[in-house]
């Protein structure tokens, strides 16, 4: 791992779904505050992430902070799960420490953004403990299901009851027992799992770019919608050469 040198504060800060609006007076005083700004680029046909990155800092910087750009490793998925991804964490560290050490100015105190919230299925603060002589500083984001919840003008629970958050790669893998809470918010989901369950007497409130200029919304009985969504799935992800999508599913009472 490329070394870093001088101890650093490392603040990961939660910019909620790309809405520059969901930034916190919190989180723009920490980008304010910076003294570098690190942006990850994931190729061409994602380049507007690291444009609604750049966006979120030209509306919310007060004066010049030096940003500092770097490529995202890709994840090798051909051999077991957890090596993959342990093994890609370690090569986004190493890209952190190179971006740290070819920068020339000050970097006691470094930002980076994170979509939603640093601390919901998301790495970053995994990845951020492989550095050494750092210490990590945490500011909260607008979450993709308080977006989603929002957009949809809904409650995220029933009256007093539970709710599931889980991945596409649990819901395939393990369906929808009946001993688990009957309302389940799926996330990291590239597959549309909710394909796979029974869909009678399960509502479903889906959303891809929430809150983004692009967001798209839908909603109703799954056995009515699912293969609309889809197909909006993947027209839009064909479209922007990317997506970012959750959905909550609920089912009714009775339907187990």
């Amino acid at each position: 791992m490329t070394g870093i040198g001088e101890p650093i504060e490392l603040c990961l800060i939660g910019i909620g779904t790309g809405n520059p609006d969901h930034l916190t007076a919190q989180a723009a005083a920490a980008l304010n505050t910076s003294d570098l700004i690190l942006i990850p680029r994931k190729g061409p046909e994602k380049s507007d992430l690291a444009e609604v990155r750049l966006l979120i800092l030209s509306r919310v910087l007060t004066h010049a902070v030096p940003v500092a750009e770097f490529d995202m490793p890709t994840r090798d998925a051909s051999g077991g799960y957890a090596k993959g991804v342990s093994d890609w964490h370690d090569a986004i560290a190493d890209q952190w420490c190179a971006a740290l050490a070819a920068h020339e100015g000050p970097k006691a105190r470094v930002a980076l953004m994170v979509w939603g919230d640093p601390m919901l299925y998301d790495s970053t603060l995994r990845i951020a403990a492989r550095l050494p002589k750092v210490r990590v500083r945490v500011v909260p984001g607008i979450t993709s299901i308080q977006a989603l919840c929002a957009a949809h003008a809904i409650a995220l629970n029933e009256v007093a009851e539970p709710v599931l958050i889980t991945t596409g790669r649990q819901l395939r893998d393990h369906a929808w027992p009946a001993s688990l809470p009957d309302s389940m918010v799926v996330m990291l989901d590239g597959a549309c799992s909710f394909q796979h369950l029974s869909a009678e007497g399960i509502d479903i409130w889906w959303a891809a770019y929430v809150g983004m200029p692009e967001e798209i919304l839908m909603s109703g009985p799954l056995n009515r919608v699912a293969a609309q969504i889809i197909a909006v799935r993947a027209e839009a992800r064909a479209r922007h050469g990317w997506i970012m999508d959750i959905y909550l599913l609920r089912r009714r009472a009775g339907m187990l």
